[in-house]
């Protein structure tokens, strides 16, 4: 499959992705044991290494499924 085809995908997906942000976000993603969040005065700091992770993982294997 082609870049552009596979930007259109993303774009979509983003698409459907953003007016369902408030119930994705009560899942719990973004706030996984292993996420990174440092607050201090005039800083903040966050890093979503566990949820980077799993979402990398679940994106992977549904395009390991999709490609058989």
């Amino acid at each position: 499959m082609n870049l552009q085809k596979w930007l259109i995908i993303a774009g979509l997906a983003l698409l459907v992705a953003g007016p369902l942000w408030p119930w994705l976000s009560k899942l719990g993603l973004g706030r996984l044991p292993g996420d990174i969040a440092v607050r201090r005065e005039g800083l903040g700091f966050y890093f979503p290494l566990t949820t980077s992770i799993l979402i990398s993982l679940v994106v992977t294997l549904l395009l390991w499924l999709f490609r058989k």
